[in-house]
């Protein structure tokens, strides 16, 4: 494999899909965008949080814990290994994991020879109207997580994780060259919903573009879907963010397919080295962000 250093430009795309709830409807699709994209010559592929099925977090009801698998007999995990392998592509892949007695929200990331290089367990579970993760998924115990790929050093955040600049910056520490977000986000019930969502998604990942000055990729699905008599419209809008926060690639509310772009990984790092960012760092003082109160103990 080639070292991460070695890498000079890089080709990242990012896929926007709508989702049913057949599983074999739902991968092949994913597939054949996969496989559309690594055709126009993109390296790194980012498919949206949970693409198996619906948005089931919407409600919570017992059955659908029946749509969780484990990492060794998954249903399409291997798949996707021998589609990097085959297309010479970094695939993460997200899915509902289940292990032991634990439920997961989980992402495992192929490399381009097809090797399973991990698995990250989002870290960070929403509880709220049409988000009721936390019935579901416990949270996450793997740390935030960084892959050495053919193309590039990156770390990955699960769709709330991405309100969180603490997940981008450990992420960053540990040595990513960029950062990668699957998602789904969409409306909310009348009584919650804000004008500003959609806004207010896309403008927290930009600030950690800026903020780290590394390119930021997020992938969400599209679409109305009804689960159990509730109804959620997803916002769409995946797009592709450069070092400097500037929104490079992005698609509407209701398109599908990929979008790619060519990232200079030397340009990147030069730039971020003299923005000196990770140089003005004062550790020493941030002892606060390890509490959840913001008052440090002493003694």
């Amino acid at each position: 494999m080639t070292d991460h250093r070695d890498a000079k430009t890089i080709k990242l795309a990012v896929v926007q899909m709508h989702m049913s709830d057949r599983l074999d409807d739902n991968v092949e699709r994913a597939e054949a965008h996969v496989r559309a994209a690594a055709a126009a010559g993109a390296n790194v592929i980012l498919l949206p949080e949970l693409f198996e099925n619906l948005y089931f977090c919407q409600v919570e009801r017992e059955e659908y814990f029946d749509l969780a698998h484990d990492v060794e007999n998954h249903p399409f995990l291997s798949r996707f290994g021998a589609l990097a392998r085959e297309l010479g592509v970094v695939l993460p892949v997200s899915f509902f994991e289940r292990s032991g007695h634990a439920y997961y929200n989980s992402l495992a990331t192929f490399d381009a020879d097809g090797t399973l290089l991990g698995i990250y367990r989002k870290s960070h579970i929403p509880d709220g109207p049409g988000y009721e993760e936390k019935y579901y998924f416990n949270p996450g115990d793997t740390g935030f997580k960084v892959w050495d790929t053919r193309f590039g050093r990156f770390g990955v955040g699960i769709c709330w994780d991405q309100w969180y600049p603490e997940t981008a910056r450990a992420m960053m520490l540990q040595g990513a060259d960029y950062l990668l977000y699957p998602t789904a986000i969409g409306s909310e019930p009348a009584e919650v919903e804000s004008p500003n969502s959609h806004h207010m998604w896309q403008r927290a990942m930009v600030g950690h573009a800026v903020s780290n000055s590394a390119f930021v990729i997020a992938a969400n699905r599209i679409g109305t879907e009804n689960v159990n008599g509730h109804e959620q419209t997803f916002y769409g809008h995946s797009f592709l963010a450069d070092f400097t926060g500037e929104i490079v690639k992005e698609f509407g509310e209701s398109e599908e397919g990929f979008l790619m772009h060519d990232v200079d990984l030397q340009e990147m790092r030069r730039f971020r080295a003299g923005m000196g960012f990770f140089r003005d760092r004062r550790p020493e003082l941030y002892g606060p962000l390890l509490t959840l109160d913001g008052k440090t103990r002493r003694g």
